[in-house]
């Protein structure tokens, strides 16, 4: 139905082929990338003249495709777009098995559907089935036992062996919250710096209050002025510094949205002529949530108290036990670090506690992201890795590489690993065989029917992509039994965990669950409606 008054609209069985279709398409795209010998994916760059991108990661390909031609396939395939991109942005891996078992769902019931099938009775039965194989799978799951464990995690996300095990250290040292900051490498080599105590970005006002030698400086027994005040009048520091020196110190780390010249050139001539010490830097965060937030671990960090704006406060009542204080506190260029902070240690680890409530209940990803950094900097796990290579283009796919593989090396650290190549979902088959028995409903037994060949797929395409034949493969594994599968990288049968063959548990959850629950609720879909002007955007 076509009007130029009216939005075009289409229906089932249009709807359904339509639908069908731009999902076969997005998935292939991203099918030949499961596994440890992945093929690659090479995408024109936006700007001509340029190498174009190779890529084996499912998220970032996806993102790339815009839109394809065909505008009621398109449906469909931003459908399996908005899905890995979400997936990715959680977890950092998993895309390909999520569209793997989200391809093999929907087709197979669109199959049930056309044969006189009901949908919503379906959705409910394969969102059952789905907690099934999440149960069987929990139930797999192993602690992470050692910086080798964990490279060995790392690469599967991680084709990359130097990086895997570099990765592997990092995060057997920092933990599951720790602070990974990655950045381009200074050689072609992959370096990492531990970094002692907590950090934050916040350059000094001056680099006048910095060591010009050491580019850094650095206080003991320092009190620390908390707040997001303008500070435009020298007088507004007496009562700051007062109190600091009442509290028996003689050096002071502030922090303040804005220092005024005259304010700086007072606590410069100050700390030049050895009177009192001082460094003031800007206060952490873009917006007055992030500002807020990083105030108040500071302060539970250190003792003391935050002076904020919104509250209408000054300096003028200040009182030392305001100020908060640490053995040893520095400031760089770009960082300023706090090293012994003497705040209350129970309330340090109740405000852990709280946080990591905050983290696990929160479902978006930027405040998940947000809290685990909160979090790793209260706990004092933090790293700096350096990625290096010998092109600007390897550096930058190295350093994609590397944030995926940090994503999934922290869930690996929190909920362990399970047995990897598709394993741990083939062992499901015995509990869904279980309820297919069981099962009464024809939609029911074709939920379970639909599920077994589903937790088949990822298997199968690790297998075809290393260049085999899954179905002379199949019947092997079934025959050496529970546990065992096809190591890819020996080209021989064996038992996945004595191959150190392993995946992390939560990617591989996120995986099953996103893949399943959004095949299922597609299958519901029976009309599409296009705008007429419809809004474009490039992000998911």
């Amino acid at each position: 139905m076509t009007s130029k008054k009216t939005q075009r609209v289409i229906f089932t069985p249009t709807a359904h082929k339509a639908m069908l279709e731009g999902i076969n398409q997005m998935v292939d795209v991203v099918r030949p990338t499961l596994g440890p010998r992945p093929r690659v994916i090479a995408i024109d760059p936006v700007v001509s003249g340029k190498f174009p991108e190779i890529l084996d990661d499912g998220g970032t390909i996806v993102r790339r495709i815009i839109q394809i031609p065909d505008k009621d396939a398109d449906m469909g395939a931003m459908l399996v777009r908005q899905m890995l991109w979400k997936l990715h942005e959680e977890v950092g891996d998993g895309t390909a098995t999520a569209a793997v078992i989200f391809q093999t769902v929907y087709q197979q019931g669109q199959y049930h559907l056309a044969q006189g099938g009901n949908a919503m009775p379906l959705r409910r039965y394969l969102e059952d089935g789905m907690r099934v194989i999440l149960d069987q799978m929990n139930s797999m799951a192993m602690p992470v036992d050692g910086k080798e464990m964990l490279a060995q995690i790392a690469t599967t996300v991680c084709p990359d062996p130097p990086l895997a095990k570099v990765l592997g250290e990092i995060f057997d040292i920092i933990g599951e919250h720790g602070t990974l900051d990655i950045r381009t490498g200074r050689s072609r080599e992959i370096e990492r710096v531990y970094v002692e105590g907590m950090y934050w970005k916040g350059n000094p006002f001056s680099r006048a209050m910095i060591d010009e030698k050491e580019m850094r400086t650095t206080m003991d027994d320092a009190a620390i002025l908390m707040s997001d005040l303008i500070i435009n009048d020298p007088r507004q520091l007496v009562a700051p510094i007062t109190a600091a020196l009442k509290s028996g110190s003689k050096s002071m780390l502030i922090l303040a949205r804005q220092l005024s010249d005259a304010a700086m050139s007072i606590l410069v001539t100050n700390t030049k002529a050895g009177k009192f010490q001082s460094v003031a830097v800007k206060t952490p965060g873009m917006t007055m949530a992030d500002i807020g937030a990083t105030l108040t671990d500071i302060a539970v960090l250190t003792g003391g108290r935050p002076f904020l704006t919104h509250a209408g406060e000054t300096f003028d009542r200040i009182k030392p036990s305001d100020l908060g204080h640490a053995r040893r506190v520095w400031a760089d260029r770009f960082n300023f670090g706090i090293l012994g902070g003497k705040g209350d240690p129970r309330a340090v680890r109740a405000h852990i506690a709280d946080l990591r409530q905050a983290f696990d209940e929160s479902r978006d990803t930027e405040t998940r992201r947000s809290i685990r950094q909160r979090i790793g900097k209260l706990m004092g796990g933090s790293a700096t890795l350096w990625v290096g290579g010998l092109s600007e283009q390897e550096i930058k796919v190295r350093k994609e590489v590397a944030e995926r593989a940090s994503d999934a090396l922290r869930g690996v650290v929190r909920a362990g690993v399970i047995p990897g190549g598709g394993v741990s979902l083939l062992a499901c088959r015995p509990a869904l065989q279980d309820r297919l028995g069981q099962a009464t409903h024809p939609d029911e037994q074709a939920a379970y029917r639909i599920l077994l060949r589903a937790v088949e797929e990822p298997f199968r395409t690790i297998v075809s992509n290393a260049g085999f034949d899954d179905k002379e493969i199949m019947p092997l594994v079934k025959q050496a039994g529970p546990g065992y599968g096809f190591d890819v990288k020996t080209e021989k049968v064996a038992n996945m965990v004595e191959a150190g063959v392993l995946d992390a548990a939560p990617v591989q959850w996120a995986a099953v669950r996103s893949g399943i629950q959004t095949a299922a609720l597609a299958l519901t879909i029976d009309v599409l409606i296009h705008r007429k002007k419809p809004t474009e955007s490039v992000n998911p």
